[in-house]
């Protein structure tokens, strides 16, 4: 086993969960997470946690998408319910065997899934929201991830763990003067009305008074950074063009464009995927509405990998999400999807706050 994977399970429950002898936590992964969630095991049991694991079968989601019936897809046990209901704490572990497993699944399965863990969703938000449920989700690099991100598996965890500043002598004190810089940003942006962002075949705004900027510094997702709010739900007016593929369970949407009146989705279109795009869409009437806007700040991601965990962290990009939006930042907004799309704005890009230059060609100028 890497010694990175072991540094990692220590920094995540000891920073971004913050465990402590006698919590509760409930660990999620898939079979090629096992050798990771063993070492968040052993770590657990060393703090004097009680965790439980929740193992997943990727084929298993497989034959239950093409061939159960409406109910059975939108099926959730009892004992998923009790532990989001009792655990305080649940650790998410991405790791793909296959990532295109589900690509040629009918988009419209897709949906009904989404709708039937909208349970789940409901009991997770109003937890998170009380403070009563720390979260926190993080990737174990698989062979299946490097070949997505085109890099060999090696190349690949020196780029997770570096994305996570594992591969330094102290991460979570590096992530202590994240969140330190990034306390300063959210406070600035906290006293703002309207936020307008401009870059290539992109002109938008929405406005966020009154919603709080919320400091991603690698307590909830991991590697971290970036700033994020939920607009005003009906504020949202203009177009924009996003730079990189949208990804949903494996499969890409090319060249998204997206226009909204006051809030709403009124116009979208794709180069490819675009019946996937409108079936999102159409989820439920949250979808049509954006969840969540928010600004890279990890300048150690610099390349697109086709996993929004990263990607969306980008330094110098933005990403914007349809459906739903954060308790925690003021957002109103339901739905069964939360779907992240990026966009770059390294070269001319800017935001404006209130009329005013804050942000251009990809770095805060605050």
């Amino acid at each position: 086993m890497d010694i990175r994977a072991r540094k990692l399970a220590q920094v995540i429950l000891r920073y971004s969960l913050n465990l402590k002898s006698g919590d509760k936590l409930l660990i999620q992964g898939g079979e090629k997470t096992l050798p990771f969630i063993k070492e968040v095991y052993r770590e657990a049991i060393k703090m004097g946690i009680f965790p439980q694991v929740d193992l997943g079968i990727e084929e298993l989601t497989e034959i239950m998408l093409k061939h159960g019936n409406d109910e059975q897809i939108m099926y959730i046990p009892e004992s998923s319910k009790t532990a989001f209901e009792t655990v305080d704490a649940i650790l998410t572990v991405w790791g793909e065997k296959n990532t295109r497993m589900l690509t040629n699944i009918d988009a419209s399965k897709m949906k009904l899934r989404s709708r039937g863990r909208r349970q789940l969703m409901e009991i997770f938000e109003r937890r998170m929201a009380n403070k009563e449920l720390k979260w926190c989700g993080t990737l174990f690099p698989t062979e299946a991830n490097a070949q997505e991100a085109s890099m060999s598996l090696e190349e690949y965890e020196d780029f997770v763990y570096g994305a996570g500043y594992i591969d330094t002598e102290n991460p979570i004190e590096k992530w202590q003067q994240v969140k330190e810089e990034q306390d300063r940003i959210c406070k600035i942006l906290d006293t703002k009305k309207e936020i307008r962002i401009v870059s290539k075949d992109t002109d938008i705004k929405m406005r966020v008074e009154g919603r709080k900027w919320i400091n991603c510094c690698g307590n909830e997702n991991f590697p971290d950074g970036e700033v994020f709010t939920s607009p005003i739900e009906d504020s949202v007016e203009g177009y924009i063009r996003f730079s990189f593929p949208g990804i949903y369970a494996g499969r890409e949407i090319e060249d998204i464009k997206l226009r909204f009146e006051k809030g709403k989705v009124v116009e979208a279109t794709a180069a490819k995927g675009e019946d996937l795009l409108l079936q999102l869409l159409d989820t439920d009437e949250g979808a049509k509405f954006l969840g969540e806007v928010a600004i890279g700040t990890n300048y150690g991601i610099k390349r697109f990998t086709k996993n929004m965990l990263f990607d969306e962290k980008i330094g110098g990009t933005v990403h914007l999400a349809i459906g739903r939006g954060f308790p925690e930042s003021g957002s109103k907004n339901f739905s069964a999807i939360h779907w992240d799309m990026l966009c770059d704005m390294r070269d001319g890009g800017e935001i404006y706050a209130d009329g005013e230059l804050i942000y251009k060609d990809g770095k805060f100028i605050i």
